[in-house]
């Protein structure tokens, strides 16, 4: 028989992942330009967020590829064009590019990436944004990144 104490303290260590901030997504983008999800909610509690990019659709990452780009809101149209001026061999990130907090590599269809980031580069005041710097992506392909309690 168990004591009281100890069955109440084995039930809160028990339960005690099911009130842990969740600190991955996965995310889709497909043949049709579009990602699965248009905001993104990151809890202050995570030391790191890892997001995991996965290319729904069939077409080759030559044609049709996509990438995870984070960056402030105000930033992304300067990004976007410098990532095309870097080219598919970046990944469409021009190199040492600050503006970019965090970024996928291109991936095709069947294909994924994921990649993670220090929460604390994120300002609970600032407004983010992410999209796919793939030539002509990024004015469909885009979404918000919010930081939350």
């Amino acid at each position: 028989m168990l004591r009281p104490r100890f069955a109440l303290a084995l039930l809160a260590f028990a339960a005690a992942p099911a009130f842990a901030a969740d600190c991955t997504i996965e995310i889709e983008g497909n043949d049709a330009m579009q990602f699965n999800q248009p905001v993104i909610e990151v809890s202050k509690s995570c030391k790191e967020f890892t997001v995991k990019l996965r290319h729904s659709g069939k077409l080759p990452r030559q044609a049709m590829g996509h990438n995870w780009v984070l960056s402030k809101a105000a930033d992304v149209q300067a990004v976007a064009s410098d990532g095309i001026a870097a080219g598919a061999a970046q990944n469409y990130v021009k190199a040492g590019d600050a503006r970019v907090l965090a970024h996928t590599r291109i991936v095709g269809g069947g294909e994924s990436d994921s990649v993670s980031f220090a929460v604390a580069k994120l300002d609970a005041a600032g407004s983010y944004s992410y999209f796919c710097s793939f030539p002509g992506h990024s004015s469909l392909m885009k979404g918000t990144l919010k930081l939350v309690k």
